[in-house]
């Protein structure tokens, strides 16, 4: 005589449901973008500031300032991303997976996007007229950790460096993890407006601070003493070039007993424009 528990059903989901992770680039808006790059180098080139000269004397000597030319280089970089489906696996599955495959993927394209920028934050650029010459980041634009981790001084003395660099205003940006919102929480009264701005940018309520819209990341990375680098930057001090933006396909493989192929790529290259432009702030978390 049979059990009902064979009568028992599973149930199975009818879709696939993605993982916690960042979905897409969090700073392509927040530097400069040229999508008409081709080739495997594009220069971009800068002039100096001038400054004006006073003439003292009747009929004097027009004087000539020469025109400072600079110009930085951004090599292509590309990245593939693939995955395979054999028709046995799709069968086995309620679902088609592929459309989710290409979801994930343009995810992933957007993280590898920020991870480009953020490495170009700090990162050696490249100048001259065939931008061979190496420049390394200006140490005079960082903020030491100090055994800390970020505090209203940090940011404040930040600020200033781009301040006296005579950096715009507007478009100002901060790139930061949640441990450095966090910290913040734990370093102002409770009782300040300070307070309420931070604990406003950690519930979503408003985005700027200290003239600086805030961006909150997991993707920075840690100097050679292990202190965190967070970035405060002008829009126009970084370059994103992109030559091919991320694109998936799907096609059969005849090769692979006719697997689905699920394929995403993407050519793209940062470099800093201008040192002045950006501040690094050294966390101890």
């Amino acid at each position: 005589m049979g059990n009902i528990t064979t009568a028992f059903v599973k149930q199975y989901t009818d879709n696939i449901r993605l993982l916690a992770q960042q979905k897409g680039s969090k700073f392509r808006n927040t530097v400069e973008i040229d999508t008409e790059f081709t080739g495997e180098f594009k220069f971009y080139d800068q002039m100096g500031k001038d400054e004006m000269e006073e003439k003292v004397t009747r009929n004097q000597d027009t004087p000539t300032d020469p025109a400072d030319h600079l110009r930085r280089r951004i090599t292509k970089r590309d990245f593939v991303h693939n995955k395979l489906l054999d028709q046995e696996d799709q069968l086995s599955m309620i679902v088609d997976p592929k459309g989710k495959y290409s979801i994930s993927a343009g995810y992933a394209a957007g993280r590898k996007m920020d991870d480009v920028i953020i490495g170009a934050f700090d990162g050696t650029s490249y100048t001259g007229k065939e931008g061979g010459t190496a420049v390394s980041f200006d140490a005079n634009m960082q903020v030491a950790a100090g055994g800390t981790n970020l505090t209203k001084t940090k940011l404040l003395a930040a600020k200033l460096l781009l301040d006296d660099n005579d950096v715009e205003d507007e478009d100002r940006h901060i790139a930061v993890k949640p441990s450095q919102i966090v910290a913040m929480l734990g370093t102002v009264e409770v009782a300040s407006s300070d307070y309420n701005t931070v604990k406003a940018l950690v519930q979503g309520e408003i985005n700027t601070w200290l003239g600086m819209q805030w961006h909150k990341t997991t993707r920075l990375t840690n100097n050679a003493a292990g202190a965190r680098k967070i970035y405060c930057w002008h829009k126009w001090a970084m370059q994103l070039a992109i030559q091919k933006e991320a694109t998936a396909r799907a096609d059969q493989r005849p090769d692979k007993c006719y697997a689905w192929q699920v394929f995403m790529s993407m050519s793209i290259g940062a470099t800093r424009l201008e040192e002045e432009r950006i501040a690094e702030i050294a966390c101890v978390e």
